[in-house]
């Protein structure tokens, strides 16, 4: 049955140690690819790899590490980037589109809304969209950053309604421990919820040529099983290996979800907005909201911070500092702090708002 694929891979399956790309590799993943397509499933491609392809034509003797230098290496390798993926998958007679994303598209509702269009109506020509993140204008400093592409693939699965994201890595999977330092570690078949003790064995960083590791694969994962997608982490490195991942036999670990998708609205709270203050509430309004499924209402809160307004979005937290998930506010911090703790009927007579609770459940996405 034809399937939504969004398909992740990273910089040090598509390039050499010193830089520059493979042409074999890229030709290998091509082929994968096609077959996927040729199989009627509507594939998208998340693609690093420009500042790494870029920085040795340019003349760099290393992978730049200033900002503007690593920003003229991908202005520079996206270009080379698309040229090879449109020369080897148009071998398959497949067309490939660009898109550039930021951060900052993801915050705003409109943007990312028009994005998505732009997606569908190329998955339903056919077209396989290749996408990645606009390093020439995403800076830590002026408009945040991904951090890696990995991020990048769960927020493009969730929002594409995806039924599965494959990332590929050099491991075949998630262990207990390194097996390259640890021959006994165990490997991890299927995970089914991400606990502490899953990013623990996760590890650090990636490779010289890259930026996400095993750690950030994970936080992906945990991404796409919120939005309702189904994650697989490992190895594709033979002919019919993103078959068998699809298929759920391939050389890896998969992240099994049971949510169902969640709607553009319901993500752009999860995943893309900036809260703009914190609510901490008591136990009983935890379970209201995580068990219940009911709104936040003035009793549960015990204290508020930050300089928000009706309609921003906020973080909720327990006692502990734990975070619960986001909403939609309907107070001022002035309102809830002279609200907080009452029952509805007494913060009706001592406040005017438009809205008796504090969030309403169909304006909150819980993250626990």
């Amino acid at each position: 049955m034809p399937e939504r694929i969004v398909v992740k891979i990273g910089s040090s399956s598509l390039t050499s140690e010193e830089g520059g790309l493979n042409k074999e590799r890229i030709g290998y993943f091509a082929g994968e690819l096609a077959a996927q397509h040729a199989a009627g499933h509507a594939v998208m491609l998340v693609t690093s790899g420009a500042v790494a392809a870029g920085f040795r034509r340019i003349g760099y003797a290393a992978r730049p590490k200033v900002v503007h230098e690593k920003q003229a290496a991908a202005a520079v390798g996206q270009a080379l980037l698309m040229q090879a993926y449109q020369e080897e998958l148009g071998k398959y007679d497949i067309v490939v589109a660009q898109i550039l994303l930021t951060r900052a598209d993801f915050s705003n509702r409109r943007r990312i809304q028009n994005a998505l269009m732009t997606i569908e109506e190329l998955l339903k020509q056919r077209i396989i969209p290749i996408i990645n993140e606009n390093d020439t204008v995403s800076t830590d400093e002026l408009v945040p950053k991904f951090g890696d592409n990995d991020n990048l693939s769960a927020l493009v699965a969730a929002m594409t309604k995806a039924s599965k994201l494959i990332i590929i890595t050099d491991m075949d999977g998630l262990y207990t421990e390194d097996p390259r330092k640890n021959p006994e570690a165990v490997k991890i078949g299927r995970v089914e919820q991400i606990s502490d003790d899953i990013l623990r064995v996760a590890g650090g960083a990636g490779s010289s040529v890259g930026t996400g590791g095993m750690r950030s694969k994970i936080e992906a994962a945990r991404i796409a099983m919120r939005g309702g997608v189904g994650a697989f982490i490992g190895k594709v490195a033979h002919d019919g290996d993103l078959a068998a991942a699809v298929n759920g036999n391939g050389r890896g670990t998969y992240f099994d979800t049971n949510l169902h998708s969640l709607s553009m609205k319901k993500q752009w709270l999860g995943f893309h907005s900036m809260p703009q203050g914190r609510i901490t509430v008591d136990d009983g309004a935890v379970h209201a909201l995580l068990v219940g499924g009911k709104s936040l209402l003035p009793a549960g809160v015990t204290e508020s911070f930050g300089d928000y307004h009706p309609g921003d979005v906020v973080e909720v937290v327990n006692r502990q500092g734990e975070t619960l998930g986001r909403g939609v506010v309907n107070y001022t911090p002035w309102q809830l702090q002279a609200s907080a703790g009452l029952s509805s009927e007494e913060v009706s007579r001592r406040v005017d708002v438009s809205r008796i609770e504090v969030i309403h459940r169909d304006e909150w996405v819980s993250l626990k």
